[in-house]
């Protein structure tokens, strides 16, 4: 007997449509140009391999029993599905690339990527391509990409290193001021900061995230470090008064402007970081058409200004 698998085939999910449609296995069997007794036939074999009765043939009309009609609901969703498919592998084959993996800097807008994503997925037909999105930190967000795992690096703060097939783009500077709540001790202290006044307080810093490196900014020796590992803990405990430390200025605006954090000078240079967006592979072959669309809009002066500034709080 054959089993399930065997019998659920899209041709045979559509005769079975066909029959509960004309109310009749004489009618399906015309419209298919089979003879009735074949057509009955294979109905029979999908009610064997399912040990279910799919139609009542108590009456001259053939009306789908309860499993029967459940399976063609269930049927109609596969055929669905099985369009949904072929319609995904002939988009890929004009150049769509399965999935997209994106490493972007917690430093980066996240409003502005979801907006971003949103106006990929808005593009008519719709793209087959899977977005995925991971975070990364200092070196992290480059690693991603060196590593193979990710397809483009946005927000990379380091220099990028000569891999054959690596290209960048500058994105833009993103100035850091440092910061403490005003409940912190370093709050009503004259300024300039000197380090040696620095050294004596905790700063918090955000962690690399990348697996071989140990990548650190703003931390003078021998000061006590409370470590995190995404910029929204360094901000939150930065506003607790944990500690102080530099921060992206547009990230921390609104906290400023609200008077939950203060702004203050330091003796050293003013912090400002050059930023670029980093793709390809040694030995990748071209862009695909997503990253070629992700690599227009990178281009655009507003996007960029966006990616930067744009850190509004929800």
């Amino acid at each position: 007997m054959q089993n399930a698998r065997d019998v659920l085939t899209p041709e045979n999910l559509t005769m079975l449509q066909l029959i509960a449609d004309t109310g009749s296995f004489a009618a399906a069997a015309r419209e298919l140009q089979l003879v009735p007794s074949a057509l009955t036939y294979r109905v029979r074999q999908i009610e064997d391999a399912l040990d279910v009765l799919l139609f009542d043939r108590s009456s001259r009309q053939a009306h789908p029993t309860e499993a029967g009609a459940e399976l063609l609901r269930e049927g109609a969703r596969l055929l669905e599905d099985v369009d949904s498919v072929a319609n995904h592998v002939r988009r890929v084959a004009t150049g769509w690339e399965p999935q997209l993996t994106l490493s972007v800097d917690q430093i980066l807008s996240t409003p502005t990527m979801l907006e971003l994503a949103q106006a990929f997925y808005d593009i008519k037909p719709t793209p087959p391509t899977r977005l995925k999105f991971t975070d990364g930190i200092l070196s992290g967000t480059l690693e991603c990409l060196t590593s193979g795992r990710a397809d483009i690096a946005i927000g990379v703060a380091i220099d990028t290193p000569s891999v054959a097939g690596l290209q960048s783009a500058p994105l833009g500077s993103l100035k850091f001021v440092f910061v403490v709540a005003p409940h912190h001790p370093l709050a009503n202290l004259p300024e300039p900061l000197s380090d040696a006044t620095l050294r004596e307080h905790r700063v918090i810093a955000v962690a690399d995230s990348a697996s071989r490196s140990n990548v650190t900014m703003g931390i003078l020796p021998g000061q006590d470090v409370m470590t995190v590992d995404s910029m929204s803990a360094k901000i939150q405990a930065q506003l607790r008064g944990m500690g102080a430390g530099f921060l992206p200025e547009p990230m921390v605006r609104s906290y400023v402007n609200a008077g939950h954090l203060v702004v203050k000078s330091v003796q050293r240079p003013q912090r400002m970081v050059r930023l670029s967006y980093v793709w390809g592979r040694s030995m990748q072959k071209a862009p695909g058409q997503a990253l070629q669309w992700w690599l227009a809009q990178l281009k655009s002066e507003a996007t960029q200004r966006s990616l930067l500034e744009n850190h509004h709080h929800f």
